[in-house]
């Protein structure tokens, strides 16, 4: 299995999708590129989404303002001038389709994976950082004059989660 390819077709297909389903705008396939090192400091809004099972990793879309505000006007169909919670809510909602469609794929190699709540970020100059990640698979997708960025980091989970057993008296402990 090469992820990195199934990863990179996956995230095409999916921003496709969303793109022209929710949006109605037909994006062209994302120019591919792997990071290896900490990213630069961001300006703009950024949505990441835990994914977790046999693998595990984080999912992220991340873009201008302008252009996430632009993408909340489509798909609320109104016009949006200022970073409200409105668009903060849209670009997490994009992040869980774009990042969902990636997480359905990849099961069929990978096994049953799970996704947690989107989390936005929006600001100037800060730094993002997924402890134990190493390799993000990036996808850079045009917009007219705009750049959507969505990126994919997983790995193997070195051991399988285990439920904790709890002993009688214990908070959380099963009633004897």
């Amino acid at each position: 299995m090469n992820l990195q390819a199934l990863i990179t077709a996956s995230i095409n297909r999916s921003v496709t999708n969303v793109f022209s389903t929710m949006l109605g705008v037909e994006l062209g396939p994302g120019i591919p590129s792997v990071e290896h090192t900490t990213p630069e400091a961001n300006d703009g809004v950024m949505s990441f989404i835990g994914v977790a099972g046999s693998w595990a990793g984080t999912g992220s879309v991340s873009c201008s303002p302008a252009l996430a505000r632009r993408i909340c006007s489509e798909m609320l169909m109104s016009h949006t001038t200022s970073m409200n919670e409105d668009v903060l809510d849209t670009l997490a909602e994009l992040t869980n389709m774009i990042i969902g469609n990636v997480k359905t794929e990849l099961e069929q190699e990978v096994g049953p994976l799970g996704l947690s709540i989107p989390t936005v970020v929006f600001g100037r100059n800060f730094r993002t950082k997924s402890a134990g990640t190493s390799e993000w698979i990036v996808l850079r997708f045009p917009w007219e004059d705009e750049v959507l960025l969505v990126k994919v980091c997983l790995a193997p989970q070195e051991k399988p989660a285990r439920a904790r057993s709890h002993m009688p008296g214990q908070i959380g402990a099963p009633a004897v």
